[in-house]
Formats: structure tokens, sequence, C-alpha cells
């Protein structure tokens, strides 16, 4: 399973949603989950984006459905990175 981060920025549209109804964001979050994708943290940000979300998914195809899938909403937009760990980095892991 890779680790993935996730940078999303709400547009227009998305900000209303989130300002209307915040609980939305946890429903996204159940769908996500429900794409094989799980949530190992998110936090709100300060800033260019605002939520990133640090995301375990089996392969690069299903962390990229589940952007495709969100951005085609009109909601948000996405910014994902392949991650690694510190010892993986190195080569100890």
């Amino acid at each position: 399973m890779g680790i993935y981060i996730m940078l999303t920025t709400l547009t227009d549209e998305g900000r209303k949603t989130v300002k209307n109804n915040p609980q939305r964001v946890k429903e996204v979050n159940k769908e996500v989950e429900t794409m094989g994708v799980k949530i190992l943290a998110q936090y709100a940000l300060l800033g260019p984006y605002d939520f990133i979300n640090i995301l375990q998914a089996p392969d690069a195809r299903t962390i990229s459905k589940v952007a495709i899938e969100l951005g085609s909403r009109g909601t948000l937009q996405t910014m994902t990175m392949a991650a690694m760990t510190l010892d993986e980095f190195i080569g100890k892991a």
C-alpha cells in the first residue's frame, strides 16, 4: 500500500457547500473510503490550500481515480503526490 499526500483547494461552489453543510467533508471521506482509499490523517489549512489529506491506497491508479472523481464534481481541485517514509528514502525499509 502506498502513501499519498492530497492537497485540496475549494472552488467557489465548494466553499458554499462547506459553509452550508460543514459535515459534507466527512461524507466525502466515507465516499473516498468506499473507493478503496484509507484516510490516515486530514487537516484544514490556512494558506493557498484548504485541506491536506494523508492517504493510503493500493496503487497510483486507485488514487488517480479518487482525484478525478472528486475533481469532476466542480467543488474542489487537488494536487496529489506519492510519499515515502524517511526509512524508505534512505533505503532502510
